[in-house]
Formats: C-alpha cells, sequence, structure tokens
C-alpha cells in the first residue's frame, strides 16, 4: 500500500486542501510503558507541528503509530505561507550551528532547508478544525496545539505575551491536551521567532500563559543552544512557569545553489533532518543535566534528525521522555510503524 506523502513540489495551500485521511493499518505494540506530563502513551513517539499542517494531517499520523501529535503553529490571525520552495534539500553532513551556508541539491538525502514563515489560517478555522481533531483522535493519544504571537510594529513585550496566551487559551478552549509555545523559528525575522534566545523575555510570556492556561501543560519550544550558560539562563527564567522543553527547532544557516547564489534572499532559513541529529541529542542531554543539577522538573521532547530505533533510543539514553519526527516521517510515512516492529521484536 503507497502512503501519500507532504509534496513538496506543491504549495502549502495544495498541502493543506490535499491533506490526506487515516487509515487503517496494524501497529506493532510499544515494549513497556510510555508517559508525558501525566498522559499515559503507547510510545515516546511523536510528530512535531511542521508537517501536521491540519486536523487531517494530525490524524493520518496518528493513525501511522504516531502517539503525540503536534497542530502546527496558530496564530491570532491570519498569516499567508512563503512561496516556494518550501523544503529545499540541502548537501550536508552533521552540523553544529556554526555553519555559514550549506549548498543546495536536486534530491532529498536526509536534510533539507525549511522556509514556511509560520503561515496560519483564522482562528475561525483553527479552532474548529482542532475541535472536531480532538473529538476523532484516540483517547490515549495527545493533541498537542503549538502557538505563536503575531507581533505587530508598535507593540510592547506584554502585548505580544498577551497574544500568545489568546491563541493557547483558544486552543485549551478547543481540546488541545497541551500547548506548545513556539518560541524559535529561524526563518523570521521578528522577535516571534527568536524569543528562546532572551530569557527574560520568554519568562514574560511564560508566565502569561501560563496564568492563562491554569494547569494545562505547557510546553516551550526552542531553538539550539549548545553553550550551559545559556541554556541555565533560559532554564532559571522558564522553569516555574512550564512542564516541558521541545528541542531542537533546526539549525539556522543560509543556503547557497550551484551558482553560488543565496536562496531565500540571502536570510537565514532552519536545516531539519538527519544533519540535526548529533547537536539536538547533545542539547538534549546538556538540558537534562541542568534539570538534574538544579532539581528542575522538566520533561524534554527530543526533536531534530531522528529516523530509527537507535536514534530514538539515543534522545531516550540523553533524558528524553518523548521523541518527535518530522523529516524522517515526511519522507517516510510508515517510520513510526517500522521503529515500534523493531523494539517489539528485540
Amino acid at each position: 500500500m503507497n502512503l501519500p506523502r507532504y509534496d513538496r513540489q506543491q504549495s502549502y495551500q495544495w498541502n493543506y486542501d490535499n491533506a490526506p485521511g487515516a487509515v487503517e493499518l496494524e501497529i506493532p505494540k510499544w515494549p513497556g510503558n510510555s508517559s508525558f506530563c501525566g498522559f499515559n502513551l503507547q510510545s515516546p513517539l511523536g510528530m512535531p507541528a511542521g508537517p501536521l499542517l491540519n486536523g487531517k494531517w494530525c490524524l493520518y499520523y496518528a493513525s501511522l503509530g504516531f502517539d503525540f501529535v503536534t497542530y502546527k503553529t496558530v496564530r491570532s490571525r491570519y498569516r499567508a505561507c512563503y512561496d516556494l520552495p518550501n523544503l529545499q534539500p540541502v548537501r550536508v553532513g552533521m552540523l553544529n550551528g556554526c555553519e555559514v551556508d550549506v549548498p543546495t541539491q536536486q534530491n532529498m538525502t536526509g536534510s533539507w532547508a525549511v522556509s514556511y514563515g509560520m503561515p496560519s489560517t483564522e482562528p475561525e478555522i483553527w479552532r474548529a478544525d482542532v475541535a472536531r481533531t480532538r473529538d476523532l483522535l484516540a483517547d490515549e493519544k495527545i493533541l498537542c496545539v503549538s502557538v505563536v504571537g503575531s507581533v505587530q510594529p508598535d507593540w510592547s513585550l506584554q502585548q505580544l505575551a498577551d497574544d500568545y496566551a489568546l491563541c493557547a487559551r483558544q486552543a485549551v478552549d478547543s481540546g488541545a491536551d497541551c500547548v506548545e509555545a513556539n518560541f524559535s523559528c529561524p526563518n523570521v525575522s521578528t522577535c516571534d521567532g527568536q524569543l528562546y534566545q532572551i530569557p527574560e523575555d520568554c519568562q514574560i510570556v511564560t508566565k502569561t500563559i501560563r496564568d492563562e492556561i491554569g494547569d494545562t501543560p505547557l510546553i516551550a519550544k526552542i531553538g539550539r543552544i549548545a553553550r550551559p550558560d545559556k541554556m541555565c539562563a533560559l532554564l532559571e527564567k522558564i522553569h516555574p512557569f512550564i512542564d516541558a522543553l521541545a528541542m531542537t527547532n533546526s539549525i539556522a544557516t543560509r543556503v547557497k545553489d550551484k551558482q553560488g547564489k543565496f536562496l531565500f534572499d540571502g536570510q537565514l532559513r532552519g536545516i531539519c533532518g538527519k544533519a540535526t541529529l548529533n547537536a539536538s541529542v547533545e542539547q538534549t542531554q546538556l538540558a537534562n543535566d541542568i534539570n538534574q543539577e538544579y532539581g528542575y522538573a522538566l520533561e524534554l521532547i527530543g526533536v531534530g534528525g531522528a529516523s530509527c530505533l537507535a536514534d530514538v533510543q539515543e534522545y531516550i539514553n540523553a533524558g528524553a521522555t518523548a521523541v518527535h519526527l518530522a523529516t524522517a516521517a515526511m519522507e517516510n510515512p510508515r517510520v513510526a510503524i517500522e521503529i515500534k516492529a523493531e523494539a517489539a521484536a528485540k
């Protein structure tokens, strides 16, 4: 059975409108028990927001063995997607975050530059879709909704925080089991995509969201942090207000074509896929070490480059309680089934 995949040659809107429906396949049982923020899960396998454009995409991948699905980042107002290419394959080895640029290539071999710009439908559309998705999703699976504030030119930080909190409240009221505050998108130049680099600002936003959503689990999604002092500073400020940390949201660099011309007007784009695995696992271990040293009670979601059971185990060994796959699942929709089958056979 050939399974549908995201078509990177088509527009974001086309993929949104042509989302596949849930399928009926036998899913191997993950050995042992898994949990996240008080939820019992059939496995630690989940998907981050990137590929899950709407509820149909969430239900499709949930039917393929993913037990923790994250609805693509939503806003308090409509935002269009960037023009194609949204997914540009690149030729890279393992990245560490110090790269000046990376070259493009025609075929996908595990990593690509991602360029969406955090688009969103209007709230009345995504709220109804989230509610419908939660009604149709199996009870034992988690539906997380990723939210971001839409900063305006004359806004204060508190106004941005209030906008995050508004979206979070609407997500919870629509049925989200938990909320992810997206503090990292290297494809936008405004502060809503870079908040994770400013601990004091993150503190204000997370506290505002927490005050609005009460006890609903709150996840902070962050980008690449390699230095222990930077990670310590961030966690010190936000740990009282969040339940979990999701990382790493890609590794940002510029993208150059075969003629030496920079794509995307020379602006940074996030590289996702296999090239981010080592750095993302190291970052998970760093956060876990700080968690242990200071007695924080944060759960960790490993994101970046995982494509097989060995990769998932690396994240778990580094301290993650959940592992999310995006690029591998977009390329191979059966990847969760294959990982579960391998785990069950051991």
